[in-house]
């Protein structure tokens, strides 16, 4: 008998499984390929254009020509640059008219993307580290939950999953569990545990449709659970990092002077545009020359369960296997 979640249910895919979006690694072959087993790929359009050289509609496009299963885009809807902002709205435009079916929101109030989704048929969750931030995103009117934990990569959070779904679940919305999900066992504990569903990152980074570099997928595959560190000095908020050489000798605090800019309310926008900036181009290079450049590789404490790369599909279909096993 075939099986389902709320999540399954609202995108029409068959394994409630996510490829989170990332910059650098989301490159089209890998969203479509994890579309294609049955969870879904989600599309981040920097990556996609910036990186892997695709002009958005067409890269919509292209993943499209390699399967017709449903796609997701993510949209960084802070309000730091009216430049990018624009160009946010630019996306989701066309991701409405070539017909994305889901959207994930973060850092910002959802509400205008969730208006012009509604009418179009079209799901938005929101990635969310608290209920305060849940709540708010509620108000926007988002269909559900991209719950980043303690364990993800990036951008970590600061609660464990059990004490998001304990804060968040009485919202009433289905939640997706974003953090430190390396194995199939996992996968079947966080479903069991009353998520709808699980958003991977660092276990598809290491799969054989990922372009990024060899040097970052064996980076994930050594890599344990304590070789994961929060840097500062990427972004201005603590990312989530494999302690390399490179990493340890620049060290994870910002100085005193990125830290009196970040507590400025009007300050910190400008510090974090600086840092955007310097960390797009280096992420995009290490992803793609590896310790050839500057081995500064994003990764989360699922590496602990992750010793192999392997074909996304593959991936898909044992995390299946456990959940229905469990189930």
């Amino acid at each position: 008998m075939a099986m389902s979640s709320a999540l399954c249910d609202l995108l029409g895919i068959e394994v409630p499984l996510i490829c989170g979006a990332m910059y650098p690694c989301s490159n089209p072959e890998l969203v479509a390929a994890v579309s294609a087993a049955g969870g879904i790929g989600i599309v981040q359009p920097l990556s996609l254009s910036y990186v892997h050289g695709h002009e958005f509609r067409e890269g919509l496009r292209l993943i499209r020509g390699l399967t017709d299963r449903p796609i997701g885009v993510n949209l960084i809807i802070e309000q730091s640059s009216r430049t990018y902002l624009k160009r946010v709205h630019q996306w989701l435009d066309i991701a409405l008219e070539e017909q994305v079916p889901f959207l994930v929101t973060a850092l910002g109030n959802p509400r205008w993307v969730v208006d012009r989704a509604a009418s179009a048929g079209v799901t938005v969750f929101h990635d969310v580290t608290s209920r305060h931030w849940a709540e708010k995103a509620l108000d926007g009117g988002v269909d559900g939950f991209i719950c980043v934990n303690d364990r993800a990569g990036g951008h970590a959070g600061n609660l464990s999953a059990q004490q998001l779904l304990d804060e968040i679940g009485p919202l009433g919305k289905p939640l997706v569990c974003a953090g430190g999900i390396g194995t199939a066992e996992t996968f079947a504990e966080v479903m069991a545990m009353g998520y709808a569903g699980a958003q991977l990152g660092t276990r598809f980074i290491a799969t054989t449709e990922c372009h990024a570099h060899e040097d970052y997928k064996r980076a994930i595959v050594r890599a344990g659970e304590n070789d994961i560190v929060l840097s500062e000095k990427i972004t201005g908020v603590p990312v989530s990092v494999i302690n390399t050489p490179y990493v340890e000798g620049m060290g994870t605090q910002a100085g005193a002077f990125a830290k009196w800019m970040l507590r400025g309310r009007k300050r910190k926008h400008w510090m974090r545009t600086l840092y955007s900036l310097q960390s797009i181009w280096k992420l995009k290079r290490a992803s793609l020359q590896g310790m050839s450049y500057r081995d500064i590789f994003q990764a989360g404490k699922s590496v602990e369960g992750i010793h192999a790369i392997k074909p996304a599909a593959e991936v898909v279909a044992e995390f299946a296997a456990a959940w229905h096993k469990q189930s």
